[in-house]
């Protein structure tokens, strides 16, 4: 199993908490939250292997409109 976090910031105009709604959504999100700081929302992402990760953000969280941009970091630990 596969535990990552990704940071993802959103459009100056978008709805921040829609965004956050929208990423828990997604197959293979565990956990997404609006939080202060350089990125806006926080999601936690549980996955089989590192290419379904690369899948859900890819796809999926980049797919989400008003999602600019995004970082990944793997977790090093169970």
């Amino acid at each position: 199993m596969v535990h990552a976090f990704v940071m993802v910031k959103v459009s100056g105009d978008a709805d921040t908490a829609g965004i956050a709604d929208a990423v828990a959504g997604i197959e293979s999100v565990s956990e997404s939250h609006v939080v202060a700081g350089d990125f806006d929302v926080v999601a936690e992402v549980d996955a089989p292997d590192m290419y379904t990760v690369l899948d859900t953000v890819a796809d999926a969280v980049r797919g989400v409109e008003g999602v600019v941009d995004t970082r990944t970091y793997v977790s090093m630990t169970e």
